[in-house]
C-alpha cells in the first residue's frame, strides 16, 4: 500500500512538471505572437498555435495518469488475510495508510470480531472508519490502534469505507457449511423402490 502511494504520488509530480513546462515552453514561443500589429483591426483576435511537441507531452502525461488509476481503482487485487481466533475472538490488525490493509477480512459467522485499526495516514479522510450493515461510525485517532468490535449474524460481504467513502474494504463472512460439506438427504428424498407394484396379485374370478 505505501509502495502503491507513492507511485502515484511520483507519476502525479511528473504530470504536473510536464504541464508546467510545457505552459512555460508555449508561452515564451507565443509572446512575440501575441503583441499586436499595426496593421491589425482593432478588436481581431490572433490564434495561437502550440508546438507538436507540447501537445505530445501533455497528452502522454494525462494518458498517464488515466492509466494508472484505472489500474488502482479496478485491477489491482484487495489484500485478503483470515482472521486468527484467540479466547473466543476473531481478531485481524488494519494499517491505515493510503487506504486499508489488508483490505479483505475472512472470518466466520457467529463469532465475535475484533478489528485494530493502525492509523498512520494523516489524511481527514482517513479519519474516520464506518460499517453502514453493523451501524458503527467510529474516528480514528493518529498513530494509535482502535478496535471495533461486532458479531457477525450471517454470512456475506459486509463493507467498510472512510469517512469520505474514497477508500473502501470487505469483511466477508463465511458460513460453517462453506467449506464443501455435503448436506445429508432426508427420507423423504431417499428414492423409492416401486419393484413391489410388479408383484401385485389379481383376485381369482
Amino acid at each position: 500500500m505505501i509502495y502503491h502511494k507513492k507511485l502515484i504520488a511520483g507519476v502525479a509530480t511528473i504530470g504536473m512538471l510536464i504541464g508546467t513546462v510545457s505552459s512555460r515552453a508555449i508561452a515564451q514561443e507565443t509572446h512575440t505572437e501575441m503583441q499586436p500589429s499595426t496593421t491589425e483591426k482593432a478588436g481581431q483576435f490572433q490564434r495561437i498555435e502550440q508546438p507538436l511537441w507540447a501537445k505530445v507531452a501533455v497528452t502522454a502525461g494525462g494518458l498517464g495518469l488515466i492509466g494508472l488509476e484505472l489500474w488502482w481503482f479496478l485491477l489491482s487485487k484487495p489484500q485478503s488475510r483470515k482472521a486468527t481466533t484467540q479466547g473466543g475472538v476473531q481478531e485481524v490488525t488494519i494499517t491505515v495508510d493510503g487506504g486499508y490493509e489488508p483490505s479483505q477480512i475472512v472470518v466466520q459467522v457467529g463469532q465475535p470480531v475484533r478489528l485494530n485499526f493502525d492509523r498512520k495516514d494523516p489524511s481527514s479522510c482517513l479519519e474516520e472508519v464506518r460499517f453502514p450493515d453493523f451501524r458503527i461510525a467510529q474516528v480514528l485517532p493518529l498513530n494509535q490502534t482502535t478496535a471495533i468490535e461486532f458479531t457477525p449474524t450471517q454470512p456475506g460481504r459486509y463493507e467498510f469505507t472512510c469517512g469520505m467513502n474514497m477508500f473502501r474494504g470487505v469483511v466477508e463472512v463465511q458460513g460453517a457449511d462453506e467449506k464443501g460439506a455435503i448436506a445429508p438427504i432426508s427420507a423423504e428424498s431417499q428414492p423409492v423402490d416401486d419393484s413391489a407394484h410388479h408383484h401385485l396379485t389379481h383376485p381369482a374370478h
